[in-house]
């Protein structure tokens, strides 16, 4: 049996007017923009006019990720379209593909299958320019920076200690480290530079947290960009940069407006990456989705040790919110591998190699359930190869964590395929909780990290590299050590290492650097080799991706 490809599923479908989804969701016509006659912009005014009482927030997450793939964002589509099918008002509230995974080995990031959002080529593209928005504001500011020490460096920039880096939103090894102002006095001070890609910028964590625009040009203002020859923090409210910047971001902040295959409303906005920022859609969008949904249902990136965290312990605290229940997403073959099987005999039934990959998931359960205390279900998602026995083992082990393992075939079978995971996280969402989070604000830096490997990743303790140490004081006498954490850390294991895959235990995490993001209101802790500029692959994803003459787009995911 031929399948057709995700982006020929897409493009079979009929999509509906977004004016038409617009009223599904209740958003009176005075409220959108549109892009077209399938995408909209939803005015933020919105969350202080409407009298809606809030919904309830479900939060979709997965085990660690591995090639096999675990299916989130599909998932996370398919049950909002399963939530719908048993009579549920619901909204669906997801992060913005980036340009470097696009282009270069993940393809992609609008769902699977018969689980996703469209119109998928533009979700996956330009979409509505909110990144060309975010790294136009993030390389204005880094403008007028070089161009104050240019003009006579008023303030006592310290070249040499600057710390914000320019931002593209493509994965390009190139710009990582660069020598720029080349060329004599009149082109610039010459100094050592550097890219970021956008979904690592600064300023993407700021339009994802900001709460409106007089937030977001508190935060904007509060950016660091270096540090003077005396040692002092220069912000960007310092060079003058945040009106321009505000202006430049103010229809970004707008919620994106689109729909599933199913014709659930669902906004697409923000999308920091989970390994080296905090993974999350806009805060905006995700109470925009709670105020117009009976229920709202949003993910986080990576696995729940990155995404979960961090959705968890950064934005819920920012924003106030209190998630209603949680989704951990799974599959049969990506356990198999964390038990040791390579991905080419994951065909094949291995109980014993499953047992061994369980515990994977089953920490990422227990840090739901036992460090945040919230009700968990586990998603299977399940392959036409995962054998009765297979589904058995992890529904077993699961029980033994007080956990229902609900299968999912929303790939396959769209909403269809959700019906039963929704009912269950109805089931759950009336369910009293106790959300708590992972570490305590005013503990120290050290204390944060350390809470955060020890009770999240399941290691032994923290080794901070001199630098990092000298960093964290530094950090501590400016006044910033009661922020909460971002831990940039590899996606591929609960530790540093990408090859302890499964739940490794005994490790130890290492941070080589710390540094602070003031205006998105966090502490930025690097471990391992992680970079904030990935690179593309050999045989890169845009490799395959064309378009025909009648504008047709072939060969995205």
């Amino acid at each position: 049996m031929a399948y057709l490809s995700d982006i020929e599923i897409a493009q079979s479908t009929e999509m509906k007017p977004i004016t038409e989804i617009a009223k599904t969701a209740g958003v009176d016509d005075k409220y959108i923009e549109q892009y077209g006659k399938y995408k909209a912009k939803v005015d933020y005014s919105l969350l202080n006019e409407s009298p809606r009482k809030d919904g309830k927030l479900i939060l979709v997450t997965a085990i660690t990720p591995t090639p096999a793939g675990e299916g989130k964002t599909t998932t996370t589509i398919g049950l909002s379209d399963g939530l719908r099918r048993i009579g549920k008002n619901v909204v669906v509230a997801l992060r913005e593909p980036s340009l470097g995974p696009v282009f270069g080995i993940k393809g992609g990031a609008a769902g699977g299958g018969y689980a996703q959002v469209v119109p998928m080529e533009d979700i996956n593209l330009h979409f509505t320019g909110d990144f060309h928005a975010i790294g136009a504001a993030n390389n204005l500011l880094a403008a007028m920076l070089d161009n104050h020490i240019y003009q006579g460096n008023r303030l006592g920039i310290d070249p040499r200690r600057i710390t914000w880096k320019r931002c593209v939103d493509m994965n390009d090894r190139q710009l990582r480290f660069v020598t720029d102002g080349l060329g004599g006095r009149v082109n610039g001070t010459s100094r050592e530079d550097g890219f970021d890609i956008t979904v690592a910028s600064e300023i993407m964590a700021v339009f994802c947290l900001a709460s409106s625009i007089s937030d977001l040009k508190a935060r904007l203002s509060r950016i660091v960009v270096g540090y003077t020859y005396d040692e002092k923090p220069v912000t960007a409210g310092d060079l003058g940069a945040v009106g321009a910047m505000a202006a430049l971001l103010k229809d970004a902040l707008k919620p994106n407006l689109v729909q599933t295959l199913e014709g659930t409303p669902a906004f697409v906005h923000g999308g920091p990456f989970a390994n080296i920022a905090h993974g999350c859609n806009s805060v905006i969008a995700t109470k925009m989705a709670m105020k117009l949904g009976d229920y709202a249902v949003t993910e986080a990136g990576f696995g729940a040790d990155l995404g979960a965290e961090k959705f968890l312990d950064i934005k819920c605290r920012y924003a106030g919110l209190t998630p209603s229940a949680v989704v951990m997403v799974a599959t049969v073959r990506a356990l198999k591998m964390h038990g040791g099987v390579p991905k080419t005999e994951l065909g094949t039934e291995n109980l014993d190699a499953l047992e061994k990959g369980i515990p994977n998931l089953l920490r990422h359960v227990s840090n739901i359930k036992n460090v945040y205390k919230l009700p968990c279900v586990v998603a299977v998602n399940r392959f036409p190869t995962d054998t009765d026995a297979e589904i058995e083992l992890v529904i077993e082990k699961c029980k033994s964590l007080g956990v229902n393992v609900v299968l999912s075939t929303v790939w396959a079978d769209g909403g269809k395929g959700g019906m039963a995971l929704a009912e269950e996280v109805v089931r759950l969402c009336e369910e009293e909780n106790d959300f708590s989070f992972s570490y305590e604000l005013d503990a120290t830096i050290e204390e944060k990290i350390e809470a955060i490997v020890t009770r999240v990743y399941g290691g032994v303790g923290v080794t901070f590299a001199p630098a990092a140490k000298k960093e964290i004081a530094k950090l501590a006498s400016l006044g910033f050590d009661k922020l909460p954490v971002c831990m940039a850390k590899t996606q591929y294991s609960f530790s540093d290492d990408m090859t302890k895959l499964g739940a490794p235990e005994g490790f130890t995490v290492t941070v080589r650097q710390v540094k602070v993001s003031a205006g998105a209101g966090f502490i930025v802790a690097l471990t391992g080799d992680i970079m904030t500029m990935p690179g593309l692959p050999k045989a890169p994803a845009a490799e395959r991706i064309d378009v025909d003459d009648n504008g047709k787009i072939s060969g995205l995911f």
